[in-house]
């Protein structure tokens, strides 16, 4: 082996266990909720000749004898219990009813002597009703778009069409687009004179202005959100302290709404608007606004036509950290929101944790995902445009 070759093999030693970690913990959970959102073979595991035999029906009447048939010998073996149970809650959420007439049907066929012929239709009128079947039919394929439709309120019909669905996922998805969008733009406002005054200092203020910054991010984020639940209470310190001067005569409500979920989470996200500012405001030469002003261009002037230019990069790095971070936030909302203020990622952990249904919390997900990796795009797109630095 040459001495190119070893430093070749020796650099891709270096840079393997980067690559395990990133496929172990970022590329793999992606692709399993990729795959989670868009597979649906519950049905078709615990019913395998139902699936087979009723992929050629064409729906129009009671399938055939063999199909009916295919069904019942599949009744008959036992199956996992969860299993089974994720298959009828898979078939009740199509149709309502199919849980009691399962339960009624496998109870029948199981106590049937073996061999014995079982005429479903005369076991239960439901049986000769085409949509109980048409829904068997809809549950076999092993991939479906189900889940996705289902995550932005929509869903196919009898006959194959998509149709709108009744559920409120849209608008919990455009809640969450609101709330974090307020988020951003609070930061930004906040964030952008903070860092132009962290920028502009020196010594002993500089330091205690960034520290201000950085102790948030050295503390749990669980601590911080339940000290905001201790300030924004109606007996708490904020609304003392309003009280105490006379702005105020009662407590206003600032816990529980809208309105503390955005204060608490900008508080939570500010420091990732200001550090990306800081960092571009650092590169800029101090003597560009005296100059400016020495030209006749006036303080407001001189800002937005020379500081403003060069601190974009680093107000729209700020920006994407907090919206694409505020996208997926959950404790806050959980702790301080009310009903009404619960965002895509409370919806995601009750499928997830509540109901079981990975599928769904994946298709959220991957809905979450999309939005982001086109957010980033975007800014990437924007970065390289000259009108971004101020060319």
């Amino acid at each position: 082996m040459g001495p190119s070759a070893r430093s070749r093999l020796s650099a891709m030693l270096l840079v393997a266990p980067l690559f395990a970690f990133l496929a172990i913990f970022f590329i793999w959970p992606l692709v399993t909720m990729m795959a989670v959102a868009v597979t649906d073979g519950t049905v078709r595991v615990v019913l395998p000749q139902t699936a087979t035999a009723i992929a050629s029906w064409d729906g129009q009447a009671v399938p055939s004898k063999a199909v009916q048939d295919a069904l019942v010998a599949d009744l008959r073996t036992p199956s996992e219990q969860l299993a089974f149970g994720d298959a009828v809650r898979r078939l009740n959420s199509e149709v309502s009813g199919f849980r009691t007439l399962l339960g009624r049907t496998v109870t029948a066929v199981r106590q049937a002597p073996a061999g014995q012929q079982v005429d479903l239709v005369a076991l239960d009128p439901r049986w000769g009703e085409n949509n109980f079947w048409l829904a068997l039919q809809r549950s076999m394929p092993r991939y479906t778009d189900r889940n996705l439709l289902a995550a932005i309120d929509l869903k196919r019909d009898t006959a194959g069409a998509v149709v709108a669905d009744v559920s409120a996922n849209r608008t919990i998805m455009l809640r969450t687009f609101t709330i974090s969008l307020m988020v951003t733009l609070l930061c930004a406002a906040i964030g952008l004179p903070y860092a132009m005054i962290a920028a502009a200092s020196t010594g002993w203020v500089r330091n205690l202005l960034l520290l201000a910054v950085l102790l948030p991010l050295w503390t749990s984020l669980l601590v911080r959100t339940a000290a905001w639940v201790i300030l924004l209470q109606n007996e708490g310190l904020i609304n003392g302290f309003l009280t105490t001067i006379g702005i105020v005569d009662k407590p206003i409500q600032l816990i529980f709404n809208r309105t503390g979920v955005v204060i608490a989470m900008t508080h939570v996200l500010l420091p990732f608007m200001v550090l990306p500012i800081y960092s571009v405001l650092l590169g800029v030469p101090r003597n560009l606004m005296p100059a400016a002003s020495s030209l006749g261009a006036t303080q407001w002037r001189a800002f937005r036509h020379v500081l403003l230019p060069l601190t974009l990069p680093g107000l729209m790095s700020g920006s994407l950290l907090v919206f694409m971070v505020a996208l997926g936030y959950y404790i806050t909302p959980a702790l301080i929101g009310g009903a009404e203020d619960q965002m895509i990622s409370s919806v995601i952990a009750f499928f997830a944790t509540g109901t079981a249904n990975w599928g769904m919390a994946g298709a959220l997900g991957l809905i979450l995902l999309t939005v982001t990796i086109a957010l980033y795009l975007v800014y990437g797109r924007l970065s390289r445009s000259p009108q971004m630095v101020g060319a």
